[in-house]
């Protein structure tokens, strides 16, 4: 109830023994048929940092943090290993990219919470497939990894408000899927819509509803229909789809 998103981070050093151990905790985390689908970038020097920037919208702290790390799907490990052991892989397929995408993603969760128990901060920037292929040459990604989160990790030097959150019921089904009544929404996003913040955002931005915001300018269809081709493209060419 206490966690809060970092974006401003102390001069302090992140050792490279702390994230070691770190890894190595995560690693104990849910994994599909214990392959561990997924590899760790660590990027510490500033020229890196700066190249991987433009995939994030050049936001300050990729630059700014000690440490940025950019987690991939991996099957290319396993499907190396079961080629130096006399099988044959078959996991250049999308089924294969979402067990590795999903391995990678629990791990990253794990490794958040670990992170933060040790008074670390943290930003998860989901821009990393928005433009993953800039991610994928900066990094030397092989046929078979791809890039699906990015932390920037440091030592706070910030305490911002905690954000708003739905309440339970809004996600939570019993039984079966509940599709949610106009009531329901009104109930669901009342806090939400009502903080001072949001309300100051819809008004800047001559917008009626807080909706708006999100499908007019921050996640519009043009866009994600844009991002949707440059990640099929980027899926192609680190062979997972055809």
């Amino acid at each position: 109830m206490a966690r809060q998103t970092i974006r401003k981070y102390s001069s302090r050093d992140v050792a490279p023994e702390l994230l070691n151990r770190l890894f190595s905790l995560a690693a104990r985390t849910q994994t599909m048929g214990n392959l561990q689908l997924y590899s760790v970038i660590v990027t510490r020097s500033s020229e890196q940092k700066a190249a991987l920037a433009p995939a994030h919208f050049n936001q300050p702290m990729v630059t700014q943090a000690p440490v940025v790390l950019t987690i991939c799907a991996d099957f290319r490990r396993t499907s190396v290993w079961a080629r130096c052991r006399k099988a044959e892989p078959g996991y250049d397929n999308l089924l294969s990219f979402m067990n590795a995408a999903t391995d990678a993603l629990l791990f990253t969760q794990t490794f958040c919470d670990l992170a933060e128990a040790e008074g670390l901060g943290l930003c998860f920037l989901g821009t990393t497939i928005y433009q993953p292929q800039h991610i994928i040459n900066v990094l030397q990604l092989p046929a078979l990894t791809f890039p699906v989160a990015t932390l920037t990790v440091g030592w706070p030097a910030e305490r911002p408000p905690l954000t708003d959150r739905l309440p339970t019921d809004a996600f939570v089904h019993n039984e079966t899927y509940h599709d949610p009544t106009p009531k329901d929404i009104d109930k669901f996003y009342e806090l939400k819509e009502s903080l001072p913040e949001n309300l100051e955002f819809v008004r800047i931005n001559n917008k009626e509803t807080l909706a708006q915001i999100f499908t007019d300018i921050r996640y519009t269809r043009r866009d994600n229909e844009a991002m949707t081709q440059t990640l099929l493209e980027a899926l192609r060419q680190q062979q997972f789809i055809r």
